[in-house]
């Protein structure tokens, strides 16, 4: 029976409440000499569009994600296109993917990225790396029939964003 839209984001509100347990960090990922400034949940969807490939037929690519960021069950801040996390101090950080490494269940790749673009004088603005981990969901599967066409695929996952080592 296919989950209602209530009973999926209650889900993905669960699991994210249920605060991070890190895996063990791949190789590709890790950030040596790092520090973490803040980690939080997320929860939210990876939204994909319909587009002709080079080969001409339609596929569902990656457009943006639209992610509420928790801690400890409170909501602290947002994540979207750019991509972009935003604090509710007003700080920001936009990214830039430097290296992924597939989840250990098959979701949406775990990544490490670069910060690109900072805003604000909050929590993020001394964030030099951001880390998404122990990723739930988010890859979309099947056909897509008609160009420009969105579709979201619901995902959790554990940001951490990172500052240099002193």
């Amino acid at each position: 029976m296919p989950m209602t839209r209530p009973v999926a984001v209650a889900l993905l509100a669960a699991m994210a409440l249920a605060g991070p347990a890190f895996a063990e960090l791949p190789a590709a990922i890790d950030a040596p000499g790092a520090t973490p400034a803040l980690t939080v949940n997320a929860a939210g969807a990876q939204v994909y569009e319909c587009k002709a490939g080079a080969d001409g037929k339609l596929a569902w690519t990656f457009r943006e994600p639209v992610a509420t960021l928790m801690r400890d069950g409170t909501t602290i801040g947002r994540h979207y296109r750019g991509p972009t996390f935003e604090h509710q101090d007003g700080s920001a950080v936009v990214i830039k993917v430097a290296a992924s490494a597939p989840s250990p269940d098959g979701s949406i790749p775990w990544l490490k990225a670069d910060v690109v673009e900072k805003r604000g004088a909050g929590v993020l603005s001394d964030v030099a790396t951001v880390q998404r981990i122990n990723t739930r969901g988010g890859l979309l599967q099947g056909p897509c029939e008609q160009a420009g066409a969105t579709q979201g695929a619901a995902y959790t996952a554990d940001y951490v964003f990172l500052r240099k080592a002193p």
